[in-house]
């Protein structure tokens, strides 16, 4: 059988919606200060 080729690895997720990729586009900045708002526990993965 073939294996599932989307298969999340964590350099992917990191590289996607890591903290300093959220920190490098202005909406990414937006996102991280409504989650703060909001009182989440890990802003990112």
């Amino acid at each position: 059988m073939k294996k599932h080729l989307t298969t999340p690895t964590n350099i992917v997720g990191k590289r996607k919606h890591g903290f300093r990729s959220r920190m490098s586009s202005a909406t990414g900045r937006q996102v991280l200060k409504r989650r703060r708002q909001k009182g989440r526990k890990s802003l990112c993965i």
